[in-house]
């Protein structure tokens, strides 16, 4: 038979669409029974026909590919193998396809075919020389030859990665060929063969992981970004939960690939340097608990993470080295906490089994050996103060205690209960107990048990007066205790979960309505300021009774805190209208905060709420009776906590007053109780813009390279008082600002830790409305060059990434507190509804007609906007979601444009970014939202044209994401 007849039935075959298994039988139809395929010179001619046109026939070699399958398995004729190893030479790595996206992938399949036989050939050939035939060498040297060629093209690994997902049960066959190959090669004495072997075996095995492999910065020392995260969440949310923090800490270490010894390093220096700034008192408690009971726990959850093959607690060990170094640092830290606190942490870390007995035993000796040189340290460690690194961790075993004796019957030992109660607050103690129930996450059961014994008060049964006297002192201790807990670590944790059902506990009631906070605008009208007009005029009868008020007389505490304040009014406008003098009213404030505290702090409540209602000339009765009822008592008080009691009331007092007495410009001098005063309160300059005070901060900490909390604070005041676009809008632009390309990537990684203060609203604000708006405006473009340029893509894509893994979870007490106005509403900037498109919309529908449109049959047809959120039906009701799925329409209609500019070229960073962020997989990421049809018109930018780059950005998971992938990287 003549090559020409087959060449007739090569072209037959393809006219009529044969498929590969009809090829096989229609051929054995047409030749005679005898004649071998090698005569024929079937590969030749089938080559031949598929390489006439300017792109290889898929029908054609799929023919070749079947025949090779199906044909040579004999690996012992020793010429038919070579004779197909040489045409492998010749397109193995010459390999591409322009046409549709099914034959792409066909390409895709064929190649994992042809790398199954080219193993298994590999296999036979190694097995014949290791039986001694001669012609064995020569064809396993070709074969591993071909094997390395095919392999080291990062483009057919890529083709042979989706492979692997659109066929997982070859890909299973490879593998055990592989294992079976490295068996076979182990028993072989030729040490060239077998590293030849051993090479080609990694690069199959890499293929699986080809986007997880990223390198790590090795070239920096300090990361202020997980410096910043840490101090934020020292300083601002101690309450908060682990798990957030822990995951944000990996986004970032992720994000900026740092290695993780100076990851764990970074945050034991954010810890030291938290403990030496933190004013005195409750804060430097606040810290001393995050840094000795909350972090060992957070690099516990840390260590849960999948590290490699590297060793957690060899990386502890190694930061704790760096740590060491750092000795002017640990001496400060000693310094302030008078002791050893490397020792204590050590301690912590080893019972936590992040470090070795042996490497905790051997960091120790370092550090002794370390404060041996520095002499000054002992003799400034005063014998006489306690340190707050040793209470503190002494208090976390206490406040498990407490709360067990809390759950006891409060109506079977009162006096037992008080004892303990009166012990708590005696000195620091309360202020110890919180600070370490905060940080291990106890203080929301702590403050449960305070108020079910403030409920529990409520109730009498018949009682004498000493029972009674108990009573009041236990209602007006949980009382305080509670407003205490939720003036410093905020109201959020006193309240009890809204699923919760049942009559709403007395204190929750009135923090909710008569508390003032920061922030919180009161109504002195509300129906709660007016009770029952009978219980106010017995109150206030018995508040202007000259005789000692005797406790008992008071039968219900909560109504008598409910009833002040109508009682407050009646007595103010007594004063006013010259019914009562001056002297009644100290004595009637006497009498208020003689006794219960608790009756003085809602007096206070109602006057603060009352005062910012007044006119500048009704304002000063009013303020002289704060000012009474904040003063030391005109006569000695004899009662029981008294004293301890005062110094809890005049802090809250002094928090309630702060906001009021600021907007009034009033002087009041609190008592001097030992307590703090309040720490990072009043921090903006008074005749300042706010836009100069962001600014001016925002320089301060750029050239300083680290957030420090202060600043932190500063940052907080102005978002708050701003507002979340003023905010980001002014702090964009300073970046855009800066030209020295070392300050830029350092101001992103500032910007990233400062906008962590509310990263959800930050986001919403800088993808929906400044990004578009420097993209869609020309006059913009001009500020979006390197450096400043790629440095905002960067952080966008970081706040994208951040917000978009966490915004499924709660906002952190901090967030929930800020009252916000609405930015926008999301729904009616970006519309669901198609017969409404949005502004953004309409901008990118003037692209449609050039767009390359990716027709598949066997999926749903491709528009310019179908990405892969809308094939997993993602909500995107969510704003997030919305904001994302319009910027990525905004990037498409930029890369589909026919002009040019830096906007494309900001474009090209944007995408890069998140090609460098991403972990394997884009399944769950920011790049679901990206239309398919923007892949096609990204490989067109050299920088992106690269096969990893194409797999990476599309979602592999699903069939369409893989036939776009094929066809993007088969026509590179």
């Amino acid at each position: 038979m003549k090559v020409v007849n087959l060449k007739q039935a090569i072209l037959q075959a393809w006219k009529e669409r044969w498929s590969d298994y009809q090829w096989a039988i229609n051929m054995k139809k047409f030749f005679p029974k005898g004649a071998t395929w090698d005569i024929l010179n079937l590969a030749e001619a089938l080559l031949e026909q598929a390489m006439i046109g300017p792109s290889p026939n898929p029908l054609i070699l799929s023919y070749l590919k079947y025949a090779i399958s199906s044909q040579f398995d004999d690996f012992s004729r020793d010429l038919c193998i070579q004779a197909l190893l040489d045409i492998m030479d010749m397109f193995c790595d010459r390999l591409s396809c322009h046409g549709k996206a099914e034959e792409c992938i066909g390409l895709c399949r064929a190649l994992l075919s042809a790398l199954h036989w080219l193993l298994r050939c590999t296999i036979a050939s190694a097995e014949r020389l290791r039986e001694g035939t001669t012609a064995g060498e020569k064809q396993l040297t070709m074969c591993l030859q071909r094997l390395h060629k095919i392999l080291s093209s990062t483009k057919n690994r890529a083709l042979l990665h989706i492979a692997k997902l659109e066929e997982a049960s070859s890909w299973t066959a490879i593998e055990q060929s592989l294992l079976k190959l490295g068996d076979t090669f182990a028993s072989l004495n030729n040490s060239h063969l077998q590293s030849q072997a051993e090479e080609c075996g990694a690069l199959v095995r890499s293929i699986p992981i080809m986007l997880s492999m990223h390198s790590e910065q090795l070239h920096k020392t300090g990361f202020p970004t997980v410096h910043a995260v840490v101090l934020l969440e020292g300083t601002m949310n101690l309450t908060g939960e682990m798990q957030p923090l822990v995951e944000q800490l990996m986004m970032v270490k992720r994000m900026q690939r740092i290695p993780s010894p100076l990851f764990i390093l970074e945050i034991w220096k954010a810890c030291f340097v938290g403990l030496i700034e933190s004013p005195e008192g409750t804060e430097e408690l606040k810290w001393t608990a995050f840094t000795f009971l909350k972090i060992p726990q957070v690099l516990v959850k840390l260590k849960k993470y999948p590290q490699g093959d590297k060793d957690f607690t060899e990386d502890v060990n190694c930061a704790f080295e760096f740590l060491l170094k750092l000795t002017p640092l640990l001496d400060r830290a000693d310094q302030r906490c008078n002791c050893d606190c490397i020792n204590l942490l050590l301690q912590e870390c080893s019972k936590q089994g992040l470090l070795s007995e042996m490497n905790k035993d051997s960091l120790t000796e370092k550090r002794i050996a370390d404060r041996e040189q520095s002499p000054w340290l002992k003799s400034a460690e005063n014998a006489n103060i306690q340190p707050n690194p040793g209470l503190i961790l002494r208090a976390e075993p206490t406040v498990t205690n407490i709360l067990k004796t809390m759950d006891a019957d409060h109506s079977k030992s009162p006096e037992g209960l008080l004892g303990v109660l009166g012990h708590m607050l005696s000195g620091k103690s309360l202020d110890l107990l919180l600070a370490a129930a905060a940080a291990t996450g106890k203080l929301k059961s702590f403050a449960r048990k305070f108020i079910s014994l403030n409920e529990f008060t409520k109730h009498i049964n018949g009682e004498n007066s000493k029972a009674a006297s108990v009573r009041a002192l236990l209602f007006d201790i949980s009382f305080l205790m509670l407003c205490h807990v939720a003036q410093t670590y905020g109201s959020e944790v006193i309240l009890s979960e809204s699923s919760t059902v049942g009559e709403v506990p007395f204190f929750e009631t009135w923090m909710q309505m008569c508390m003032p906070e920061e922030g919180k605008i009161l109504n002195p009208d509300h129906p709660c300021f007016r009770p029952d007009s009978t219980k106010v005029e017995s109150l206030v009868a018995l508040l202007n009774n000259t005789s000692e008020t005797k406790l008992v007389q008071i039968l219900k505490w909560h109504e008598a805190c409910l009833s002040i304040s109508a009682a407050i009014l009646e007595i103010l406008n007594a004063w006013e209208n010259g019914v009562l003098a001056f002297e009644s009213i100290q004595k009637i404030t006497d009498n208020i905060k003689g006794k219960v505290c608790s009756l003085a702090v809602c007096a206070v409540a109602w006057l603060v709420a009352h005062v910012r209602m007044l006119g500048l000339d009704e304002r000063e009765k009013s303020l002289q009776m704060i000012r009474q009822l904040v003063g030391p008592l005109s006569s000695e008080n004899t009662l029981q906590f008294y004293n301890e009691r005062v110094v809890i009331m005049s802090s809250i007092l002094e928090h309630m007053c702060a906001d009021v007495l600021q907007q009034t410009a009033t002087q009041i001098k609190f008592p001097c109780t030992g307590m703090d005063t309040m720490p990072y309160w009043n921090l903006l300059p008074p005749k300042r813009p706010i836009k100069e005070v962001l600014t001016s901060i925002f320089a301060e900490v750029l050239e300083k390279g680290w957030v420090d909390s202060r600043s932190i604070h500063v940052f907080d005041t102005l978002l708050h008082m701003g507002g979340v676009y003023w905010f980001c809008n002014n702090l964009v632009k300073e970046l855009l600002k800066e030209t020295r390309k070392e300050y830029t990537l350092r101001a992103v990684e500032l910007l990233y830790s400062i906008f962590c203060l509310d990263m959800q609203q930050v986001t919403l604000v800088l993808l929906g409305h400044i990004l578009p708006g420097l993209l869609t405006d020309s006059a913009k473009w001009q500020s979006l060059m390197d450096p400043p340029g790629t440095a905002l893509a960067k952080l966008a894509v970081w706040c994208a990434l951040s917000s978009y893994s966490t915004h499924k979870g709660q906002a952190s007490s901090r967030q929930k507190k800020r009252h916000r106005e609405d930015i926008e509403d999301y729904i009616s900037l970006f519309p669901l509804d198609d017969t409404q498109p949005s502004k953004l919309m309409r901008l990118l529908s003037s692209n449609e007609d050039d767009a390359n449109v990716l027709s598949s049959p066997t999926d749903r047809s491709m528009n310019s906007s179908l990405s892969a959120s809308q094939l997993h039906t993602v909500n995107m009701r969510d704003p997030l979601n919305r904001v994302l799925a319009n910027l990525f329409l905004l990037i498409s209609s930029i890369l589909g444009a026919r002009t040019a500019g830096p906007h494309t070229q900001f474009v090209q960073w944007f995408m890069e970014e998140c090609v460098d962020c991403l972990e394997q997989g884009s399944r769950g990421s920011i790049l679901q939202f990206m239309p398919f049809t923007t892949v096609s018109e990204l490989v067109k930018v050299s920088a992106m044209s690269s096969p990893k780059v194409v797999l990476a950005i599309t979602d592999l998971s699903l069939p369409l994401g893989r036939r776009v992938a094929a066809k993007a990287i088969a026509a590179l």
